[in-house]
């Protein structure tokens, strides 16, 4: 699933690094699963957290055979854009996320200049092949901090980065009282991972990667970011 931050280009570096700690008792939790593109291609017991309700219930219609509409015109997005409390919120998760340019949460419809690309046909085909990957997970609609997480579990983060942008106008994400949640959640026995580009100094890198911008028009001299998973030290 398209998704403003989705680790699906990098999931094959860092997938086998964290599955190498999981057995298969072992439960797979992601606090912040958004387009669950991480989660989709880990096997055994799952928990996927949003905390973005249009998202969470876009993951269950889907694990339940919902089918997207066929087409999406410009002027249906600017009606459920406007009055999103109107339609169904698996919907307003779908049209917000999926036929939106950039991936951005309901910026500018997703089309090209000359109308050659149907991008209402390559969301709905996209979503649709992901959507047998999403069977039996357990996805919740909750602040992580009141996630319920089961005993030695593999928690994997992928939350808001800190100084980009945020999905939701007006809310902020506390990163200091994310990090010593991941703290105290290594302290309780889980094994914790973290995806960002920086992270406390009690936080040790062990993986990172320069990213290729995605952005057309990006000029070369534009630093190019750099994709980091830490886990928190054994002190």
């Amino acid at each position: 699933m398209k998704y403003m931050g989705s680790k699906n280009r990098i999931a094959k570096h860092i997938l086998p690094i964290m599955l190498e700690h999981k057995t298969p008792e072992m439960t797979w939790v992601e606090p912040f699963v958004g387009g669950a593109n991480m989660i989709d291609k880990v096997e055994g017991k799952r928990i996927g957290n949003d905390y973005n309700t249009y998202i969470y219930s876009l993951l269950v219609a889907l694990q339940n055979n919902w089918q997207p509409p066929i087409e999406i015109t410009e002027e249906y997005y600017k009606n459920i854009k406007a009055k999103k409390e109107d339609y169904e919120p698996h919907l307003v998760g779908y049209v917000g996320s999926q036929l939106t340019f950039g991936a951005t949460w309901f910026g500018t419809y997703r089309r090209d200049k000359v109308g050659k690309r149907n991008y209402s046909d390559e969301a709905r085909r996209n979503v649709l092949k992901q959507a047998p990957k999403l069977k039996g997970i357990d996805f919740y609609n909750l602040n992580y901090l009141d996630l319920e997480i089961p005993l030695s579990s593999i928690i994997y983060c992928d939350p808001p980065y800190e100084g980009t942008f945020s999905y939701e106008k007006g809310k902020t994400f506390d990163h200091k009282v994310f990090w010593q949640w991941c703290r105290d959640k290594s302290k309780e026995g889980h094994i914790v991972f973290v995806s960002e580009y920086n992270a406390p100094e009690d936080f040790e890198c062990i993986w990172s990667k320069e990213l290729k911008q995605v952005i057309n028009n990006t000029s070369d001299k534009t630093p190019k970011p750099i994709e980091k998973l830490f886990t928190p030290m054994v002190l």
